[in-house]
């Protein structure tokens, strides 16, 4: 082909992506309209840069409603939390999630399932994950938190050992919930068993952390050759170790496993594509609690009030039990329910580092209802976007410094949760959404919640944890990460930890 025929047809491309680009113009009623200067990608460079820079400079530049041409889909970013609930409750045939969530099953986990429908895989999960369920699940995890984060100390003997902070809180948070919903080797559980455990679960973890690692760049479609070469390695090593079949020979499976491998089968689904949803389904359950072990574990050791205080909210249960921390084979809910003060700090440590996207694709031309009273028309086609990151988990109207963590932000005066927080002089239902909300609020937070306190108890009561250096600084955002939920550091920070005598 010559160069004049190929510079013909890169001509004949650019000019068909800046017409695709800007044959759209606002029309009366709907949100300001920024194409960006790029045809075609518009903002995508810089969203997937770093979408929170981006949002709030576009935010400046529009207000809190705006719809920015991003990779050829036109999205309508909506940045007032009042009128959150109108989006989040609003039925499936108007605004729908449906199609965002295969997609991303699809792309990051090739997970194709027929007859697919998230409404009814979450009713059929709801009762394992709740009431009588979770406290199983709850029991469960405390026993697999033993196992993996004190046998392992026990294993390497009495002296300090050294590591990341991030890898810390993530390997042990996920070996243990792994072993919670997945089960153990065999029962009853014996020494050699639980070190089977200790070893099996540490394999699903550097494994499923190869992937996750990766997972920005799956979503995207920017993986490289070796990229992807090594994805399809680590996937085939995941999905091998989740195989219903090698499931089938484990002990105390979760109900919600059996559960969910019952949708599976009812669906259709092969035994390879019901390893696939299990390994989308670890990343589902798991992915966010070890990253949020590790930013509130971080928080503490960086604030010596707030380690005080949650250390004598944690001796005050330990007085109050009927047996040494050592003997404890559980920690009952109503144990976990009484702890304001690490409650208060779960939740600003959420405020602070929980960045999801609560998307929506807009079924129909929709008429949206601002909290205000203005009202905005939405086109069939275009996606919904919001960031509750940005408003109102670090709205300086909502929060006080809302860059500094502040341990009882979350605590009224007389120790109770507080609840009460107001933007233009209202009280907010929405002034912090780790979860999502509405129709696709993540059905495990009360299980999330409760490993991740259980985790902390754990490290502070058995164990002695430090910063390798103590005037480590507080890393930034690994910026690729906005939209999956938990936030992650851009470097681990070192530790060290021992089991106390």
């Amino acid at each position: 082909m010559s160069w004049a025929v190929l510079l013909g047809l890169l001509a004949a491309l650019l000019l068909l992506l800046l017409l695709l680009s800007r044959r759209r113009a606002r029309r009366p009623g709907e949100p300001p309209l920024d194409l960006g200067s790029i045809p075609w990608l518009g903002y995508a460079l810089e969203f997937g840069k770093d979408a929170a820079s981006f949002l709030t400079r576009m935010k400046e530049k529009h207000g809190d409603i705006f719809t920015v041409l991003v990779g050829g889909r036109y999205v309508t970013v909506l940045l007032d939390p009042h009128s959150y609930e109108t989006v989040v409750w609003e039925p499936r045939s108007k605004l729908d999630f449906h199609a965002y969530a295969v997609f991303l099953m699809e792309r990051i986990f090739d997970v194709q399932l027929p007859h697919y429908n998230p409404s009814d895989e979450k009713a059929k999960m709801k009762p394992t994950l709740l009431h009588r369920d979770l406290q199983a699940l709850t029991e469960a995890m405390y026993t697999n938190l033993c196992t993996v984060l004190l046998g392992d100390t026990t294993e390497a003997g009495s002296g300090w050992q050294e590591m990341g902070l991030l890898d810390f809180s993530y390997s042990f948070m996920l070996r243990a919930g792994y072993l919670t919903l997945y089960g153990v080797e065999a029962l009853p559980r014996t020494p050699e068993s639980q070190a089977q455990d200790r070893i099996h679960s540490a394999d699903v973890f550097h494994t499923f952390r190869q992937l996750d690692l990766l997972l920005p760049k799956l979503a995207r479609g920017s993986l490289s050759v070796g990229d992807k070469d090594q994805v399809c390695k680590v996937k085939g090593h995941l999905w091998k170790l989740l195989s219903p079949a090698r499931l089938a020979c484990r002990a105390h499976r979760s109900s919600w496993l059996d559960s969910y491998l019952q949708h599976l089968e009812e669906m259709g689904a092969s035994e390879e594509m019901q390893a696939r949803a299990l390994a989308l389904q670890l990343w589902a359950t798991q992915g966010n609690m070890g990253p949020a072990a590790f930013w509130l574990l971080l928080f503490l050791l960086k604030n010596p009030e707030a380690l005080a205080a949650v250390r004598g909210e944690l001796e005050q249960i330990l007085l109050q039990a009927e047996q040494p921390v050592s003997q404890m084979t559980t920690l009952p809910q109503k144990v976990l329910d009484s702890m304001p003060v690490l409650d208060s700090v779960l939740s600003e440590t959420l405020r602070l580092t929980a960045a999801p996207f609560i998307t929506r694709e807009v079924m129909v031309d929709l008429a949206l209802p601002m909290a205000d009273g203005r009202e905005f028309t939405l086109r069939r086609g275009d996606r919904l976007l919001l960031f509750p990151f940005l408003s109102p988990q670090k709205d300086p109207e909502v929060y006080t410094d809302p860059e500094v963590f502040q341990y009882n932000r979350f605590l009224n005066p007389d120790g109770t949760e507080k609840k009460d927080f107001y933007k233009d002089g209202k009280r907010l239902k929405n002034y912090s959404v780790p979860w999502g909300a509405g129709h696709n609020q993540c059905l495990g937070r009360a299980y999330a919640t409760s490993s991740i306190k259980q985790f902390v108890f754990l490290v502070l009561t058995r164990c002695d944890l430090e910063l390798t250096s103590p005037d480590a600084e507080i890393p930034e955002f690994d910026l690729s990460r906005y939209g999956f939920g938990l936030m992650q550091p851009e470097r681990d920070v070192p530790i060290r930890y021992r089991l106390r005598p």
